[in-house]
């Protein structure tokens, strides 16, 4: 739980620093990298780790995720340019993937099928609680003693999970089978991972034709290896290929809530880093009401198809009224529609991936957590970079004449009301579009839903 705790964390915690951070750094125009390159190499991550811990166990491998997460926090800490804390983001990134795809996998190791709604109930309220507490503490720390103690506070935390991992974990070594570790697809996932979120961010179309083939040549040498990176034969699985596709839309839409909602509330409503952040804790709210309660429900009764299904729907409806906002809106009709999508991301996130693994057997379900989470993560990726690149075009656009890369929220504060109410109006103006393109993909993601087959949950681990 501590190691979820941590990389859900990292994910977000920067997301109310960010105008603070540009202030320091510079360079407004990879703001969004900040966000990205985590999410980015935590996708890359995830599969490397649940094919490896698959063939060669997982407790090592686990133990050097959270030691490479602390690396990455510390050369963060000590960053002095933006490309510098870019870089050390990635490496927290890759850290974290596999702090969460073995936490999961772990969890299928010992636990059944039935029995472990509650648990995965109990971590995706951990993942969800703290992808809102992030920007909160990001907050706090950016008004109090700075921002990069987001990073330092990892330092103590992780040396600590690392101490007690090696104490406590007693899992399963290296299979018998022979370990043909997929090289050749690993290059081509990651070249074809920084394709698709370098071409949505840059739009070029040496960008996008560099990831559409690379892409293909992924998938084509997936196809054909012996022991595939991402075994595509899974999602032959009807509820796999369902729940991925849902897992990649649920990744998006919350990136891109979570992601810009603090920035707008500091620069359209005047709020400090903290308090923008503990707006957020509405969202907090709705998670907390169903998430617990839906996995011990799942594990009493057995049901679960219809909790995804309705939590797209809530989620769809909050977007729509997301993208109604205007400068002038009132914050608690803001806070009321990040309850709604908190409850709609408690009745989804953790049920999908529930699905996935009882869809398994034991011998494959961290390639298959893995794979799930891959495609979940790429749409977090993809809305961290796709919904920053969308929102400073508006911006642009909404603004021209201005430098937005001097708009930090104390250079707002200090302008004359009428241009302080137009730059608010320009940023409202800018991401309230955004929510409006997410709204009809979370309405498929709903209808994709409605296909999955309800198979029984497994009794046991077999």
């Amino acid at each position: 739980m501590l190691t979820m705790l941590m990389s859900s964390l990292g994910q977000m915690i920067f997301v109310t620093a960010l105008p603070t951070i540009v202030g320091e750094l510079g360079g407004v125009e990879h703001m969004s990298w900040v966000i990205a390159m985590f999410m980015l190499t935590m996708t890359i991550a995830m599969p490397l780790n649940g094919k490896l811990g698959d063939a060669l166990g997982r407790t090592w491998l686990y133990l050097g995720s959270i030691g490479l997460f602390v690396a990455g926090s510390i050369f963060g800490g000590l960053a002095d340019s933006m490309g510098l804390l870019i870089l050390a983001r990635g490496i927290q990134g890759l850290g974290a993937g596999g702090m969460m795809v073995n936490s999961q996998a772990i969890i299928a190791e010992i636990i059944p099928a039935r029995q472990r709604g509650k648990y995965m109930g109990a971590m995706g309220v951990v993942f969800g609680v703290s992808s809102v507490l992030g920007p909160v503490l990001g907050g706090w720390f950016t008004e109090g003693p700075g921002w990069r103690w987001a990073l330092w506070i990892n330092v103590p935390f992780g040396l600590a999970a690392i101490a007690v991992s090696a104490a406590v974990l007693r899992l399963r070594g290296r299979s018998d089978g022979p370990v043909n570790f997929d090289v050749l697809g690993a290059v081509f996932m990651v070249l074809a991972t920084g394709g698709i979120i370098a071409a949505t961010t840059w739009k070029d179309i040496v960008l996008i034709c560099a990831a559409v083939v690379f892409t293909t040549l992924f998938v084509a040498v997936e196809m054909r290896a012996a022991q595939p990176l991402v075994p595509m034969n899974l999602f032959a699985n009807r509820n796999m290929a369902l729940t991925t596709v849902a897992g990649v839309i649920l990744g998006f839409s919350m990136t891109g809530v979570i992601g810009y909602v603090p920035t707008y509330l500091q620069m359209v409503h005047g709020l400090t880093p903290t308090q923008a952040g503990l707006v957020l804790v509405s969202m907090v709210a709705g998670m907390l009401l169903v998430g617990v309660s839906v996995g011990f429900v799942i594990s009493r009764t057995g049901r679960y198809k219809a909790y995804p299904i309705a939590g797209m729907g809530m989620i769809t409806l909050s977007l729509v009224a997301l993208s109604r906002l205007e400068a002038s809106s009132r914050l608690a009709f803001l806070a009321a529609c990040l309850f709604c999508f908190g409850v709609g991301i408690g009745l989804v996130m953790q049920v999908l991936m529930l699905i996935v693994q009882n869809s398994f057997p034991v011998s494959v379900v961290g390639t298959a957590t893995a794979a799930n989470n891959f495609f979940r993560q790429l749409g977090s990726a993809l809305g961290a970079s796709l919904v920053g690149s969308l929102f400073i075009h508006n911006l642009g656009e909404k603004l021209a004449g201005a430098s937005i890369s001097t708009l930090t929220p104390g250079a707002v504060a200090g302008l004359p009301p009428e241009l302080k109410a137009a730059v608010a109006t320009g940023y409202n103006d800018a991401l309230t579009p955004v929510f409006a393109l997410m709204a009809p993909l979370t309405l498929g993601a709903l209808v994709l839903l409605a296909w999955v087959r309800e198979d029984p949950l497994k009794e046991t681990i077999s």
